[in-house]
């Protein structure tokens, strides 16, 4: 078991590795997230590489995806689980339309995390409302 706040990395990591490539927006919301949200405020932002490298080697490992999971479904408190998806969006939307592996990817995080469909509806469309760019 790892702590809540590894945890609720591991999800963003494994949103963010989905399409194989980590970009600078998806790591720097990653941080954004971790520095800013009240559930993060007793972990140390200096963890954050370590935890999220962390993740990247165990999903590299045989089976590192069934495995991540895992270690989510015993970690993470199931108060949680709707923030954890939240934050999942959140990373997905960082860089704009998220490519189909992104997708994929949150659909096994909300399948993993028992999220209902109007629930992931309405946190999907609240993450769409804050990335909407302002075009003019």
């Amino acid at each position: 078991m790892i702590s809540h706040h590894a945890t609720l990395i591991y999800v963003m990591v494994m949103v963010s590795a989905a399409d194989r490539n980590m970009t600078d927006a998806e790591l720097r919301m990653i941080g954004e997230i971790v520095n800013f949200l009240p559930v993060f405020r007793d972990y140390d932002p200096a963890m954050l590489p370590h935890t999220t490298a962390a993740c990247a080697e165990l999903l590299d490992s045989d089976d590192g995806l069934d495995r991540a999971f895992d270690v989510i479904k015993h970690s993470l408190p199931p108060r949680l689980r709707e923030t954890a998806y939240a934050l999942a969006c959140d990373v997905a939307a960082a860089d704009g339309e998220p490519h189909q592996e992104v997708i994929r990817m949150l659909e096994l995080i909300r399948y993993r995390l028992d999220i209902d469909r109007l629930t992931a509806a309405a946190i999907e469309r609240g993450a769409r409302a804050r990335f909407t760019l302002d075009h003019g």
